[in-house]
């Protein structure tokens, strides 16, 4: 804001796709520092609220209100994601998400941008993923195999983010129960020239990974069995509500905020009604990265996050501050048209 007006901006997809496609390594450090930054208390993440349907219940749009105070790291924003997920638009080859993300100044409250986001969940979600295999996963980024269950846009996005921050496979393979879906994740992975990318046998070749990243559309646990995961595997619950409650409670559970993940039935949540207690909980990432947690050798490790606002915020703020030094820019005129409370 100067001399009583309030610029608004636009930065578009392209732009966006841009940024993050050079920016990988960089976000996740991003995403790092956000977790730390929300675990010394210098974020306000309230509940999600979720707009539903009578005539669709499959469908929703959640808003994600947030804000971060942390002067040191000159970062003080707050704002809101709004984010469709409609599950049926991939019938017609449209993707199921999409969202946009206002930015609002932390002293005056004027919202100063709007930014398309569907990308910028998609790739927080994918650092976070990523960072979780940093910090649980096999010692120097390297892995035998690993599997993808479920094969969207949040898939390939973890996949880029992996190879980005520079994680060695042996073997990467895909389980979707659409194989059409299946076969187009692979055609358009191995175009990408990611990791080479295989179809699973079957999915208990998929399970059986050293890593196994569930990402799909599944609205209740699918994978019952709690001898389902051996102890050396880490598996990163991304779309949350694949697993049952006994493999939650028999595995080190790790989650992005305790408080956010117990609710929505989630697959701890679903845990935490079925035994009555949280004590299968270990703790979060920002804990595990400050070391001030022990896991279980003997059991598998699960890494479950509910997608924190503030991880939005600041990746959207990334991009702005890119944007500002980038020519072409889209700042709306007269948006606000009237800022003052009186001539002076």
């Amino acid at each position: 804001m100067s001399d009583g007006q309030v610029d608004f901006e636009v930065i578009t997809g392209d732009f966006i796709n841009k940024v993050i496609a050079t920016s990988r390594r960089d976000i996740i450090d991003l995403v790092r520092q956000s977790y730390l930054t929300h675990h010394l208390g210098k974020t306000e993440n309230p509940d999600s609220y979720f707009l539903r349907f009578k005539n669709k219940p499959e469908a929703r749009i959640i808003a994600l209100p947030a804000a971060i105070d942390n002067p040191e790291a000159d970062t003080s924003v707050s704002g809101i994601k709004w984010i469709a997920s409609y599950p049926r638009n991939i019938e017609a080859n449209l993707q199921r998400a999409s969202a946009v993300i206002l930015l609002n100044d932390y002293e005056t409250g004027y919202p100063f941008s709007c930014l398309e986001a569907s990308q910028i969940s998609a790739a927080r979600t994918a650092a976070s993923a990523v960072l979780a295999a940093n910090h649980l996963g096999p010692a120097g980024k390297n892995a035998k195999r690993l599997s993808i269950i479920g094969g969207g846009l949040i898939a390939r996005t973890i996949l880029a983010f992996f190879k980005d921050e520079g994680w060695r496979f042996d073997d990467v393979v895909i389980h979707d129960i659409s194989a059409e879906y299946r076969d187009a994740f692979i055609k358009n992975t191995n175009l990408q020239e990611v990791y080479p990318v295989r179809a699973a046998v079957d999915q208990a070749e998929a399970l059986a990974a050293d890593i196994v990243v569930f990402a799909t559309t599944a609205a209740s646990p699918h994978v019952m069995d709690e001898r389902t995961f051996a102890p050396h595997q880490l598996v990163l619950n991304i779309s949350l509500r694949d697993l049952s409650p006994e493999i939650v409670h028999a595995g080190n559970n790790v989650l992005d905020d305790v408080e956010h993940c117990m609710k929505a039935n989630t697959s701890p949540h679903l845990a935490e009604q079925k035994y009555g207690h949280r004590r299968f909980i270990n703790g979060t990432l920002a804990q595990v990265i400050n070391g001030e947690i022990t896991l279980d050798k003997t059991k598998a490790t699960l890494f479950s996050p509910f997608g924190l606002g503030v991880l939005d915020l600041s990746l959207a703020m990334f991009i702005y501050r890119c944007n500002r030094a980038a020519p072409g820019r889209h700042i709306i005129p007269g948006f606000f048209p009237d800022t003052q409370r009186w001539s002076l």
